[in-house]
């Protein structure tokens, strides 16, 4: 049994398979699940072909040979990298807080799922990384992968407690571009330098400082056990 995780870029393809795992390892430890469900990660290469293409993803894995080992497929989005034109029906939306675009987009994507195949529906989630994937790696400073003069930096910067509220107008991958522009003079790699950081980056930490984030984990673990891995 496992997910099947749509998302836009090659930084989720390299790292949340083995993020996602890592935390649901945990769950199999503490008794909460059997095993670990197993996430494949397609790359759709960037948002606008999220939007676009998830209602035909949906039906074409949850209607193909392998559907009955799917337990759910979800899709994930920076909310950040959102471009507007998506936002054109109700362009007020665009300019909103976080909160109102996440749920105005999660809706907008899971009712085109709900039209398009309304006896799949049951079996897709939406969900978005606030404001992007990189606040994740936001909620650990000290994260043995950052070189030290990127934790000081980051350690005293205002608001890293919080790491979802890194806005959309100093979003978090620019947090940690101007990290290391200072600290080693190199710009920050959301391939290369992501990739480590994620592998070292505790499930537990990310979990427990970004809300979204858990509500993430919460519904696929509960999934998980609906699938009948509990």
């Amino acid at each position: 049994m496992r997910f099947v995780l749509l998302v836009e870029g090659d930084t989720e393809d390299e790292t949340l398979k083995g993020f996602f795992g890592r935390w649901f390892d945990k769950k199999v430890q503490q008794g909460l699940l059997k095993q670990n469900p197993g996430i494949r990660i397609v790359n759709l290469k960037n948002g606008p072909a999220v939007i676009r293409d998830t209602p035909g993803k949906v039906n074409f894995y949850l209607n193909g040979p392998d559907k009955d080992k799917i337990i759910a497929v979800i899709a994930l989005l920076d909310l950040y990298g959102i471009p507007p034109n998506f936002y054109s029906s109700q362009p007020e939306v665009a300019n909103a807080a976080a909160q109102q675009r996440y749920s105005w987009a999660k809706n907008y994507i899971e009712s085109n799922v709900k039209a398009q195949s309304p006896n799949l529906y049951a079996k897709f989630r939406q969900f978005f990384a606030v404001h992007e994937v990189e606040a994740w790696l936001l909620s650990d400073p000290a994260n043995p992968k950052f070189p030290n003069e990127v934790k000081k930096i980051l350690k005293a910067r205002r608001g890293i407690a919080q790491p979802e509220t890194v806005n959309f107008n100093h979003h978090p991958a620019v947090v940690l571009n101007e990290a290391y522009l200072r600290a080693t003079r190199r710009r920050y790699n959301k391939l290369v330098n992501g990739k480590e950081l994620f592998e070292a980056l505790d499930p537990d930490i990310a979990y427990n400082k970004c809300p979204h984030l858990k509500e993430m984990l919460d519904e696929m673990l509960k999934l998980a056990k609906a699938a009948g891995l509990g």
